[in-house]
């Protein structure tokens, strides 16, 4: 080890395939609270020669007061009154240092605080005995998720000190070492079912949210690890919703209300089928809230003949409102042709056939006919194009057949309306439109059949639960998409899992900010309001004074117009800015800084 100061090189031995190899580091020394040293990795080299070791080591070589008063400032040119206890600074050395990212992380804070997390984990996550604050290590992972989404690695290689984390928090880089981070996950998952129950009465109390409807749906979120893993991991393959079918995977499973708010969820394993996890969730919320008139609205494929059943015999009766197979739309289409259409709002008619204590529902929405023909027309359009062009090809078999599955992979839609027959030998390519299918394909174009118990309801209500679960795909693609819950890198299956949670965390922070900026302005993101906070950075200032001592100040920016905007919509005033101090050392410790 090449030690030079507080930044070194550090090697790592890890024995593979009977071979031991060297991974290499620099690393920093950082003294955080309580005398304590951790390191950070200030640059990860992997495998490097002795030479280029030697050579990282030069370049390593040429690297190389607690009380508060009332004081006046005046420049160096000016002379204070007798009276005034004033200290006097050379504005022409003045220095800006460490500018950082302030106000996203400030507004983040401050929804975790409204969501009223701060009091629920106090004493889920007490102090450790080592003085580690995991109350603040867990907001530092949640605020990190919902404003720069990326792996623990990178939020301690490099977010943490790019952040005014440590300055909100009242801490120091030890919140950020890596061990510590990845400890903290091991804490979380056991308080999930004590979450669940806190959000609800919190969002009740927020945002007068009601939970008589439930919108259930799954997803499915994969790995880049390779297996064999343990017996009972739940990474495994399954029908991958990522068209990752060569990757293991894990299911989530989550509920939320039609205002988007997440009430629960479950990490499944990769290869469960969706039909499976129904009698569960019912269990699972009617154990931890109760029984209740609440209405579930689900799509396709989730529940099956006999859990609907157990629904309509449950006392009282649990209801449901489900989208139906196609195939069942087939079987009922002659006795639904002969019955009238009813308006329920503009552009959307409904036809209600009562059937055996049940309510199928055919609903039609003008603007979905519109966009599914378009899509259809879109892509029949480039399929016999494509065809066309195939036809005029000379090809050997194989090399056609290929091409042809491309084809088919780039209009899967249309693909089914063309009948195509492969060429002999010396014959070309035909193929011809299957009217029959397309006329059937236009007719059920724009339509969903929709099936419930709940017989007496209007059937625009109807309507509109179902289209609520576009909620529920919201959520899904704000998990993966904005909080980017992939890629994960752990390898325990247990932190996995709470990785998985602190991304739930970060989404109940993201639907609360939206939740309070749509009374004012709907077009606006929770995304969009953060990139704008993000502005609202802070510096380190440094002055030297006329004595030789110096004087050091934290201070952020002032917002903008739009921030301020921003800031009267949500009704949030920023704090005033950190007290200076002053010291007789150009240099200020970390430590120091935050006390003031």
């Amino acid at each position: 080890m090449c030690k030079t100061g507080r930044v070194f090189l550090r090697a790592t031995h890890r024995r593979k395939d009977g071979k031991e190899h060297r991974y290499w580091s620099i690393v920093e020394n950082r003294r955080v609270r309580g005398g304590r040293t951790v390191q950070k990795t200030v640059l990860y080299l992997g495998e490097i020669n002795d030479t280029q070791q030697a050579g990282w080591c030069r370049t390593i070589e040429a690297l190389e007061g607690k009380h508060r008063i009332q004081l006046s400032l005046f420049p160096e040119d000016r002379c204070p009154p007798q009276e005034c206890r004033a200290v006097q600074v050379r504005m022409d050395r003045l220095e800006l240092l460490r500018p950082r990212q302030w106000g996203a992380c400030w507004l983040s804070l401050e929804v975790w605080a409204q969501v009223g997390l701060e009091g629920f984990w106090q004493d889920r996550l007490p102090p450790s005995r080592e003085g580690t604050r995991w109350l603040n290590v867990l907001k530092t992972l949640a605020c990190y998720r919902l404003i720069d989404p990326g792996s623990e690695w990178r939020l301690h290689r490099y977010w943490f000190d790019h952040s005014a984390m440590a300055d909100l928090l009242g801490e120091d880089f030890g919140i950020a070492e890596k061990d510590t981070l990845y400890r903290c996950l091991d804490k979380l998952v056991e308080h999930k079912t004590a979450l669940f129950s806190h959000l609800k009465e919190r969002w009740a109390a927020l945002f007068d949210v009601q939970y008589d409807v439930l919108l259930y749906d799954l997803t499915s979120t994969y790995f880049e690890s390779n297996p064999p893993f343990a017996e009972g991991d739940k990474r495994k393959f399954g029908h991958s919703r990522d068209k990752r079918s060569d990757c293991v995977q894990v299911v989530v499973a989550l509920i939320v209300t039609p205002e988007g708010f997440p009430l629960a969820y479950e990490v499944l394993a990769g290869n469960t089928s969706d039909k499976t996890t129904l009698r569960g969730f019912l269990q699972r919320i009617e154990a931890q809230y109760g029984k209740a008139s609440r209405i579930w609205v689900m799509d396709r494929g989730i529940p099956t003949e006999a859990a609907l059943k157990e629904m309509r015999a449950s006392e009282p009766p649990v209801q449901y409102l489900v989208g139906t197979p196609k195939g069942r739309l087939s079987r009922l289409e002659e006795r639904l042709t002969g019955l009238p259409w009813r308006q329920v709002r503009e552009g959307v008619e409904v036809k209600l056939l009562p059937q055996d204590g049940e309510l199928y529902v055919l609903a039609q929405s003008r603007d979905r006919v519109n966009k599914e023909r378009a899509m259809r027309q879109r892509q029949l359009k480039n399929l016999w194009k494509r065809l066309k062009q195939l036809g005029g090809m000379k090809l050997k078999r194989d090399v056609l057949l290929l091409k042809l599955g491309a084809a088919r992979q780039m209009s899967p839609s249309a693909w089914r309306l063309v009948e195509i027959s492969v060429p002999s030998a010396g014959e070309s390519l035909r193929f011809a439109l299957k009217k029959d299918r397309l006329r059937e394909t236009r007719r059920r174009e724009g339509r969903y059949l929709l099936r419930t118990n709940l017989t007496d309801t209007d059937p625009a209500r109807l309507w509109m639960f179902y289209t609520q679960l576009t909620h529920v795909e919201e959520a899904f693609r704000n998990l993966k998409g904005d909080l980017a819950i992939r890629p994960i890198y752990h390898r325990n299956e247990g932190r996995i899992e709470a990785h998985i949670f602190v991304a739930f965390l970060a989404y109940c922070l993201h639907v609360t900010l939206a939740q309070r900026m749509k009374a004012h302005a709907p077009g606006l993101t929770p995304r969009s309001v953060l990139e704008q906070m993000k502005a609202v950075q802070m510096l380190d200032v440094r002055v030297p004074t006329t004595d030789g001592r110096w004087l050091h100040m934290s201070r952020y920016t002032q917002p903008d117009k739009t921030q301020q905007l921003l800031l009267a919509q949500l009704g949030l005033h920023l704090p005033p800015q950190p007290p200076p101090k002053i010291t007789g050392s150009k240099e200020l410790e970390t430590t120091d800084v935050v006390k003031t």
